[in-house]
């Protein structure tokens, strides 16, 4: 696919076309040396619906390590024998204490992400009271605190949340080689419910797990039909003790395809490139943006060192790029 043709898909959708399977396909399976052709289709859709403003979200990583599924990737796992921090739920203030860029400064979220099936009891009525409180402060709360339900998701939305995040991770046909101890569909069940009851939903996937490029899509389009409204991208970091510790890491062009992909899929939705970005793409980390992606997380992610707020925000001043008003975050 050359420029031209990027631009035409572009019109085409920007026009209100829904690409279907074989022309997500196109993109995703495009030849290497193509790629940056793609680019121009996925920037003019990101310009068209988000300009130049950039969402950005940062997280805590509120309860550590020890978790009893059996995730493939993850650090945290029971079953891995990584050396994760390990650590129960944090105080309320803690968990507060991370929220000041997103307070006073041009952080539109901050999450609290805790280790486990799912919280439940005292726990979760120590984060409720927290978001309570950072709401209140002005602070735009999400949390992913694993498979709620809609009585506890509700909890969360009276104490003052806008948003459940509750990854995918990939699709469904590539989920069995992943993870064992919950099906798919409880994770979709979760989405749902964060929909039902009102919440903004954050939910996207892990790649570099060795999905095809046919699953790329697969999840693209599934999360397209489960309409919501922000998509996060994560690349495999492998790390020593879990399952897939000796995989390699993603082509910088691979992870521009995956985003371009998401871009072209989910035109008017939320893409934000979070774990892994820098260790995968290398140098190629700042054309995120052109291949589609409309915010990031900046800061240290759950087990692995991310950048600083101060180079995020030097990387979108020197790309002619600027923080997305709060007022028009999403």
């Amino acid at each position: 696919m050359n420029a031209k043709e990027a631009l035409k898909l572009a019109s085409d959708v920007l026009l209100g076309k829904e690409l279907d399977k074989p022309a997500l396909l196109q993109i995703a399976t495009t030849e290497d040396e193509h790629v940056f052709s793609l680019l121009a289709g996925a920037d003019m859709l990101r310009e068209a619906y988000f300009g130049k403003g950039i969402h950005l979200c940062t997280i805590c990583n509120a309860k550590s390590g020890r978790c009893s599924e059996d995730c493939a990737f993850c650090a945290q796992s029971a079953f891995a024998k990584a050396a994760a921090p390990v650590y129960p739920l944090l105080p309320k203030d803690k968990l507060m204490t991370g929220s000041e860029a997103a307070r006073t400064g041009p952080v539109h979220r901050y999450s609290i992400v805790t280790s486990g099936k799912e919280l439940r009891g005292a726990d979760l009525d120590i984060v409720a009271q927290a978001i309570s409180e950072m709401s209140q402060e002005g602070v735009s709360c999400c949390a992913s605190l694993g498979t709620l339900g809609h009585e506890e998701l509700s909890h969360l939305k009276e104490a003052g949340l806008t948003r459940y995040h509750h990854n995918l991770e990939t699709a469904e046909t590539f989920y069995p080689q992943i993870c064992t101890t919950h099906p798919y569909e409880e994770r979709v069940k979760t989405v749902k419910a964060a929909r039902q009851v009102g919440l903004s939903v954050c939910s996207g996937g892990l790649f570099g797990l060795g999905e095809s490029d046919e699953q790329v899509v697969e999840l693209a389009l599934f999360l397209r039909s489960l309409d919501v409204d922000s998509v996060p991208i994560n690349f495999l970091t492998p790390i020593s003790g879990t399952r897939l510790e000796n995989l390699h890491m993603l082509t910088p062009l691979r992870c521009l395809k995956i985003i371009t992909v998401f871009r072209y899929a989910l035109p008017r939705k939320e893409i934000i490139i979070c774990g892994g970005r820098e260790a995968n793409l290398k140098e190629l980390h700042p054309l995120v943006f052109y291949a589609g992606a409309s915010g990031i997380m900046t800061g240290n992610y759950l087990t692995t060192k991310g950048r600083s707020l101060e180079q995020d925000l030097q990387m979108l001043q020197d790309l002619g790029l600027c923080v997305r008003p709060s007022n028009s975050d999403s």
